[in-house]
């Protein structure tokens, strides 16, 4: 079974939340499927990890980049898994069906936005009942905060 973890945002954005997920995955040898609503969505976010800081680097790519195989960061709004990632990432309330091809699933969720939450409750149950290892994760003070549900 997949580990399914999700992140509801509330004090930053997906923009704020997303580097600091995918260096923490780079940084424990993972190879990263990063779903979005189109493809515009896709090359907004490889847009803003080339600069959200100019002393680190993500390396990364999309279907503009070709090379698919080759990127530890792969985003995308489509359901293939081209450079063979092992953890999932999933943002603004988009799905899989496949998540059980991944050693970890981290959904991103948007606080403020209602049918994101209403998609993410939809999203747990389903998981839940496919016998998945769910956590949930809020933003709190100063750091993400584990809580039960």
């Amino acid at each position: 079974m997949t580990e399914v973890r999700f992140y509801h945002m509330e004090r930053q954005s997906l923009e704020q939340v997303l580097p600091g997920l995918l260096t923490k995955a780079l940084e424990n040898g993972h190879k990263i499927l990063v779903k979005t609503n189109d493809e515009a969505e896709a090359e907004r976010l490889a847009e803003h990890l080339w600069i959200y800081n100019a002393n680190i680097f993500l390396p990364h790519g999309t279907k503009k980049d070709n090379h698919a195989a080759l990127q530890p960061v792969y985003l995308t709004s489509s359901n293939d898994n081209p450079n063979g990632a092992d953890v999932l990432i999933l943002t603004n309330g988009t799905s899989a069906d496949d998540i059980g091809n991944f050693k970890l699933c981290c959904e991103l969720l948007d606080g403020r936005d209602e049918s994101q939450v209403a998609q993410a409750r939809a999203h747990w149950k389903s998981y839940k009942d496919s016998g998945h290892a769910l956590t949930y994760w809020q933003q709190g003070e100063k750091s993400w905060e584990k809580k039960d549900i």
